[in-house]
C-alpha cells in the first residue's frame, strides 16, 4: 500500500467525502481537519518520507537558514499571554527596558552577521507600537538591510499606517504568531482575540511584506489544537513565508510555567505536517532547542525544518551556544541557507 493510498484511506475513514492530496508540486489553501489529522497520524516513517518528498521539491534538503533574534524593547507588555516572561501580569523577575538605541541595535546586527546569520529579527514587547517609536524602528530596518541581511520585526498589532511605514522602510518579514488553534486561544490569551491576530496578518500581507507566523506547542493543548493551528496557517490566502514552530520554554511565574513538555515525536510530527501543508514556506525550528537532543533536532530537519535561531538568547530565554550549533551542523552535514532563497518570498 502506498503512502498516498494510506493517507486517502485514513482521511476517508474520518470523512467518506474527503480525498487527501499530497502532491509535492501542489500548493493548497483548502486543507481539511480530516486530511491534516490523517497526515499527523501516519506511521512515523511514512510521515517523514512524505515530508522529505515535499521538502526536496522546494528546498535544498541540507541547507538551514540561520537567523538571530534580538529583544529591542524588553518586558512591561500589558498582554497576558500565558507563556510569556515579558508580560507585566506576571512576576518573572524580568526588568522592563526602554527601546534600544538604533546604533546599539546595528552593532548587535553586525555581530550576528559575522556569526553567520542571514536574517536579523527584532522584537519589542508591545501590544502595539506607538507612532513616536516608528522613526527609530524604521532606522533599524534600513540599517540592517544596508548590511545585506534580511530583516524581520515583531512589534505586536499594527495599524494600517504603521504597516505601510514598515513597508516603505524595506522590511522583509513581519512576525506575528497565531500561537495556537482558534478554539484553544482563549485559554492562553485573554487581552486580545484570535481575530485580532488575523487582522494584523492581513494588513501585513496586503502591504506586500512577507509574513512570519507560526505557533507554540506544549502549552497543554490537545493534538486537535495543533492540527487546528496548522490548518489556520495553511488555509490563509497566502502561506506565511516563514513558519516558526516553538516548543514552550517554561518560565517560572507565568501561567504555563509548569506545563508538561510535549513528547518529542509529537513535536516532530507537527513539523512534518507544517512542511507538507505549507510546502514553499521556511519552517523554523524555533524556541525550545535548548531542551532538545541532537537526535530530536536531526529528526526535525528530516521532517522539513530548515531554519533556526542562532545566538545565546531568544528574546529572554536560552538558546544553544554557537559551538554546539556548529558541531551539530558538522555532524549532520548541514550548510547555511543563503539570504533571499525562500521560494515563496515576495
Amino acid at each position: 500500500m502506498t503512502i498516498q493510498t494510506r493517507i486517502e484511506e485514513a482521511a476517508s475513514q474520518a470523512n467518506p467525502r474527503v480525498t487527501a492530496r499530497t502532491n509535492p508540486d501542489e500548493v493548497r489553501h483548502d486543507w481539511t481537519r480530516e486530511e491534516l489529522q490523517a497526515l499527523y497520524d501516519l506511521p512515523f516513517n511514512d510521515l517523514l518520507f512524505e515530508a522529505q518528498l515535499v521538502h526536496r521539491r522546494w528546498f535544498d534538503a541540507n541547507q538551514v537558514q540561520k537567523s538571530t533574534l534580538l529583544s529591542i524593547k524588553t518586558g512591561g507588555c500589558p498582554e497576558d499571554c500565558g507563556y510569556c516572561s515579558q508580560s507585566s501580569k506576571f512576576d518573572t523577575g524580568l526588568k522592563a527596558t526602554k527601546l534600544m538605541e538604533v546604533q546599539r541595535v546595528l552593532e548587535e546586527a553586525k555581530k550576528a552577521k559575522e556569526a553567520g546569520a542571514s536574517r536579523y529579527c527584532m522584537g519589542a514587547a508591545w501590544r502595539s507600537p506607538k507612532d513616536r517609536d516608528m522613526d527609530a524602528v524604521c532606522a533599524m530596518i534600513e540599517g540592517v538591510r544596508a548590511m545585506g541581511m534580511e530583516t524581520c520585526m515583531t512589534l505586536g498589532m499594527l495599524s494600517v499606517e504603521q504597516t505601510l511605514r514598515l513597508k516603505d522602510a524595506g522590511l522583509d518579514y513581519y512576525n506575528h504568531n497565531i500561537d495556537t488553534s482558534e478554539d484553544y486561544y482563549k485559554e492562553i490569551v485573554t487581552t486580545r482575540t484570535f481575530a485580532d491576530r488575523l487582522e494584523t496578518l492581513e494588513r501585513v500581507r496586503e502591504a506586500g511584506i512577507n509574513v512570519c507566523s507560526g505557533g507554540i506547542v506544549g502549552m497543554g493543548e490537545e493534538k486537535s489544537d495543533r492540527i487546528g493551528m496548522l490548518m489556520a496557517l495553511a488555509n490563509l490566502p497566502e502561506h506565511p513565508q516563514s513558519v516558526p514552530i516553538n516548543q514552550l520554554m517554561q518560565v517560572e511565574g507565568t501561567t504555563l510555567g509548569h506545563s508538561k513538555q510535549i513528547d518529542a515525536i509529537d513535536f516532530v510530527r507537527t513539523i512534518a505536517v507544517a512542511r507538507i501543508s505549507m510546502p514553499k514556506s521556511v519552517v523554523r525550528l524555533s524556541a525550545g532547542r535548548e531542551n532538545m537532543s541532537d537526535e530530536t533536532q536531526a529528526l526535525c530537519f528530516l521532517a522539513g525544518a530548515n531554519s533556526i535561531f542562532i545566538g545565546e538568547k531568544l528574546l529572554t530565554t536560552k538558546n544553544p551556544e554557537a559551538d554546539k550549533d556548529a558541531q551539530l551542523f558538522a555532524k549532520l552535514g548541514l550548510e547555511p541557507m543563503p539570504a533571499h532563497t525562500c521560494p515563496s518570498a515576495k
